[in-house]
């Protein structure tokens, strides 16, 4: 593990811009998840806050990013639920339009391992358009760094990674919810991509491990392939083996801090937030990774995605008391 990386939380700086979706995540604990056509019981009902995007920005301004949150909510109580938890957070959410109709939704199931099945109905988020964007365009661009996910309708994404690639703000492309169908341009305007191994397997149309050994893969081959693809820089998450950070023809691996894992919905957004965080700190591209794996791993100790997420401080005290090893 990379014990240089958790000091790097006292330096976060810059700004950045996250355009996307903002969900209500309607949330049952199970012991295992139902099979298809099954009814299982499940704990009490929990609304929390999420969203990917509203994810990524809530961990972001946590750790003491500056980040403006750009999106839809609805006409529901659901708008000032979800706004008022990113406030809480620190994100600013006064660019963020009102849509008649529901906010976003997920529908999330949570097992006895972490595990979980998630189901999303976009709402409001549907109704993020390029003229909205266009509309956002003087505060957008006085960001260091843009994140995008794919909770948005693609073409509004593609034109918000236009307008920002072109201004020379960095922008960082979450696959997800994943399609191996990534229009040229947005391949084009986005300058890193994150995915998780199965995502990067699908994209690259490359064969997955047999003996699920991601690590033993040819990473040098991979990011050749990633480079023909159209990234020349990425980072591929391993789950618990950590991650991969490819830049240009180099590959480097991060390593997971090894915790004991509660609920792992959102962790992804929490690696993603981290990395824009570190990003528009100046931080490499492996550094902010190596700080990603810390902030992903806290957010998984306790339930919920936004709910989740640590502040610079509480994450810096759980890794210094923690007696659960490194990897």
């Amino acid at each position: 593990m990379n014990v240089k990386a958790l000091p790097l939380l006292d330096n976060i700086s810059g700004s950045i811009s996250i355009v996307g979706s903002m969900n209500a995540d309607y949330t049952v604990t199970a012991k295992r998840l139902p099979k298809p056509g099954e009814t299982i019981a499940g704990g009490p009902l929990r609304i929390l806050p999420g969203g990917k995007s509203g994810n990524q920005a809530a961990a972001a301004a946590r750790i003491g990013a500056n980040v403006n949150m750009f999106g839809a909510v609805g006409s529901d109580a659901n708008a000032d639920f979800l706004l008022g938890k990113l406030n809480d957070a620190g994100v600013d959410t006064s660019h963020v339009r009102h849509a008649d109709g529901a906010s976003g939704t997920t529908v999330i199931t949570v097992d006895d391992n972490g595990e979980n099945t998630i189901v999303y109905s976009a709402g409001s988020n549907a109704t993020v358009s390029t003229d909205y964007i266009e509309s956002q365009k003087d505060v957008l661009l006085k960001s260091s760094v843009l994140g995008l996910c794919l909770e948005s309708p693609i073409e509004t994404v593609t034109a918000t990674a236009k307008m920002c690639h072109d201004a020379g703000i960095k922008v960082l492309l979450n696959d997800s919810p994943f399609t191996d169908k990534l229009p040229y341009e947005l391949v084009e305007y986005s300058d890193i991509l994150l995915v998780n191994e199965h995502e990067m397997a699908q994209l690259l149309n490359i064969a997955e491990p047999k003996n699920g050994d991601w690590l033993g893969m040819d990473w040098n081959y991979i990011a050749q392939t990633m480079h023909d693809f159209g990234f020349k820089q990425a980072v591929v998450t391993l789950g618990g083996n950590g991650a991969i950070v490819i830049e240009e023809d180099r590959t480097y691996r991060v390593d997971a801090a090894k915790i004991e894992a509660v609920d792992t919905t959102g962790c992804g957004d929490a690696f993603m937030g981290t990395l824009l965080a570190g990003l528009s700190s100046d931080f490499s591209l492996s550094d902010s990774a190596s700080l990603a794996s810390y902030v992903a791993a806290y957010a998984a100790t306790s339930y919920g995605a936004q709910a989740s997420y640590g502040t610079s401080e509480q994450i810096k005290a759980f890794f210094s008391k923690a007696s659960i090893p490194t990897k």
